[in-house]
């Protein structure tokens, strides 16, 4: 039960109002969240924690991270299946 809260919660904070951000964002959640290490669920929330408009220019490209985890947890975000 606590699970289930805590990925609607999850779900909740991917959601934002940029419809490409919010599939990137929930597809981790569905696809990899599930059976990630402590260590990277703790990376994504740091993402979550970030300001919309500079997700969207790393995961374009335009920029990068200055923080190396994340940079290596967009990447994979942006390699998972649709």
């Amino acid at each position: 039960m606590k699970d289930q809260f805590e990925i609607k919660r999850l779900r909740w904070r991917c959601r934002r109002g940029m419809r490409e951000l919010d599939q990137l964002l929930t597809r981790y959640l569905d696809h990899a969240w599930p059976y990630a290490p402590a260590a990277e669920r703790g990376v994504f929330l740091r993402v979550l924690d970030c300001e919309d408009d500079k997700l969207w220019r790393w995961f374009l490209g335009h920029e990068a991270p200055e923080d190396a985890e994340i940079a290596a947890l967009l990447d994979r975000i942006a390699e998972l299946p649709p």
